[in-house]
Order: C-alpha cells, then sequence, then structure tokens
C-alpha cells in the first residue's frame, strides 16, 4: 500500500506534528516509530470505530484497514463522529465516508477502507497482515468472530461495548492474558437491551473507543499490558477496574484453539444495534445492482448507488449490498426477513 506524502509547512517536520505525544515519556520517539509501521483494522466504524479510527489517524498509525457492512443514516450523527449530513443524505457506506474525512485529518496514513460484513469466510483475509484489531462491532456473534481469528493469528485486539450510558472494554494479548470466551463462554442469555430498546449517548461510546484506542497504543509502542475489565457509567459516573480475568485452562478457543466461530459452524443471523433489523447473506454469488433497480422500480421506491440499493417495501426497507448481503430493516424476525429476501432478491 503507498502512503501518500504530507506537504508540511516551510520548517515543520513529522517529529513536530507528534511532538506532544513524543514527549509523553512512556511513549516518546521510540513509541512512535513503532506506531508509524503498524498495521491496525476497526472492525465496524459506527460509534466505537468512529472515534478509534479519528483517535488512530490523528496519533499517526501507519495504515488503517476500516471494515464495515454498513450505510450512514441520520440517527448515527448523534455519537458517530466522522459523518456529516451529507453523508446521510447520501447514504454513503460508512467505511467510504469516514476513509474520506479521515484522508483531510492525516494524508500520511494508509487507509484502506472494506466495505463488507465480517464473515468465517473472509476473516482471514481482512485480518491478513494485521498488527492489532479495534473492536467497534455491535453483535457478540461478530466479537467472538473477532476473538477466534485474533488468537488463531496471534494478534492483539481490543474488546468494547456500550449501551445506554454504560459500557467496557478488555485488552486481549494472545498467550499473555484471558480471551473473550474465557470470560464470557457464551453469549449473554436472554433479552438483552440495545440501542434500539435503551437508547445510547455519545459520552458513554466515545468514553469506551477513547480507552480502547490507548490500550492500542499501549501495545503497539511495546509497552507491558495488563489486561483490566474497565467498566464506565458516564450517567451515575461510577467507574470500576475488575481485576484482570484469569485464562480459563480449558477455554475452548485460546487453549483448546477449537475455533467454532472462524470455521462458521457457530454464525447465525445478526439482529443489528439500534437498527430494528435483521442482516441476511443467503446469496452466493454478488449482484447486479443495476439491474436489481431496473427490476424493483416497477414495483416499489428504489435509491441505488454503486455501494448499493435501497427500496422501500412498506412497512420495511431493504438496503441490497453487491456482495448480495441485505439489511431488512422494521423487523427483528429472522423468518420475515428471509420471506422478504427471497420474495424480492430470490433464494
Amino acid at each position: 500500500m503507498i502512503t501518500q506524502q504530507l506537504l508540511l509547512p516551510s520548517g515543520l517536520t513529522m517529529e513536530s506534528r507528534y511532538s506532544r505525544q513524543i514527549r509523553f515519556a512512556p511513549f516518546g520517539e521510540e513509541g512512535q516509530r513503532r506506531l508509524r509501521s503498524a498495521r491496525v483494522a476497526i472492525a465496524g466504524c459506527g460509534a466505537l470505530g468512529s472515534v478509534q479510527a479519528e483517535l488512530m489517524t490523528r496519533a499517526g498509525v501507519g495504515s488503517l484497514r476500516l471494515i464495515d457492512r454498513d450505510f450512514v443514516e441520520w440517527s448515527n450523527l448523534q455519537r458517530q463522529f466522522l459523518f456529516t449530513e451529507s453523508d446521510a443524505r447520501d447514504a454513503l457506506p460508512k467505511a467510504a465516508a469516514a476513509a474520506r474525512r479521515l484522508r483531510e485529518i492525516n494524508r500520511e496514513v494508509a487507509l484502506e477502507p472494506v466495505v463488507a460484513d465480517l464473515t468465517p469466510a473472509n476473516a482471514a483475509e481482512i485480518f491478513e497482515h494485521i498488527d492489532l484489531i479495534l473492536d467497534g462491532s455491535d453483535n457478540f456473534e461478530t466479537r467472538y468472530l473477532i476473538n477466534d481469528a485474533a488468537i488463531q493469528a496471534n494478534v492483539p485486539w481490543i474488546y468494547g461495548a456500550a449501551v445506554g450510558s454504560y459500557g467496557l472494554t478488555l485488552p486481549v494479548v494472545p498467550g499473555h492474558t484471558a480471551c473473550l470466551r474465557c470470560v464470557y463462554p457464551d453469549p449473554p442469555a436472554g433479552v438483552q437491551p440495545t440501542c434500539e430498546t435503551a437508547g445510547v449517548l455519545g459520552s458513554i461510546t466515545a468514553a469506551i473507543a477513547s480507552l480502547q484506542t490507548a490500550a492500542a497504543l499501549k501495545i503497539l509502542a511495546g509497552a507491558p499490558v495488563v489486561a483490566w475489565l474497565t467498566t464506565i457509567d458516564v450517567w451515575s459516573g461510577e467507574i470500576r477496574q475488575i481485576v484482570p480475568p484469569a485464562r480459563d485452562p480449558d477455554c475452548p478457543c485460546c487453549v483448546r484453539r477449537e475455533f467454532v466461530y472462524l470455521d462458521g459452524s457457530r454464525r447465525a443471523p445478526v439482529s443489528l444495534c439500534g437498527r430494528n433489523a435483521v442482516q441476511i447473506h443467503e446469496h452466493a454469488k454478488p449482484i447486479d445492482l443495476k439491474y436489481l433497480a431496473a427490476q424493483l422500480g416497477a414495483i416499489a421506491p428504489v435509491r441505488a448507488n454503486e455501494f448499493a440499493l435501497r427500496v422501500a417495501i412498506d412497512p420495511y426497507e431493504m438496503t441490497v449490498f453487491p456482495d448480495g448481503r441485505a439489511i431488512i430493516k422494521g423487523t427483528t424476525d429472522i423468518g420475515i426477513a428471509r420471506s422478504l429476501y427471497s420474495r424480492y432478491i430470490g433464494a
């Protein structure tokens, strides 16, 4: 990947740009040098990922791979810092919109937007040649997939989640700390609060993303990491650090190395946080969006660009992507979502 050369005002150097960061003694020049050569992936460019991406870009990371399946909506603007009203109006993919904004912030960072769903089929390729993964996802299935991929490849990653006013984060360093399945062997049981049902404050997503990024900088700088499980509630003001979880001596992932989420045997349809929507990926082949727009335009309002097609099928809205993936908004019923997909896209 080719990095663009930044033209600085006369007399300034790249060291001038990062001088305040370098003057922080535990980081220093060596930390900046290590960061400049690092390759980081951000899985999800929403509330957490957009803050992570901006902080890493401003800090001067070498390259940043931005992975997101979704597009910008008006409801995102309350907490997803990189995006603008024009991004929402044009329904731009989050990864592409984020990369465009980040290039204006720091052209020295090599940015690679990946408009795709992270799945067992593509995880190894998406995380190839990556030194660290930041979690910006919104569901446990994806986090378990990241955990599997990171442990298999011996790549550190930083877990994070937030809803309402509460959030938590945990660094995972393969071979040294507990992994996600040591701490959460299975997804939480029962109905869990989501951004849709409980809402979410921009302050908690920014706080958790900042802690995730701080842990990433520490790992990339080569500093020792204590894997505290940190929880924050910005409304009550409570902040807790739980004793670093111990590795499970019989963990199916980091000890027995059974990567059931990576091999696809545990993958399930995903209800999207804050969206009252279901993601379906039934199609095995790419879809011609131009052809589909012509077909669906005769029966329903359609908006389409090179990245996605959106069709309103009252009371639902379906967004279809070139890889065959679709997001059906207006239901959390997997059966209804699959029925709509089959009816308008095909089995």
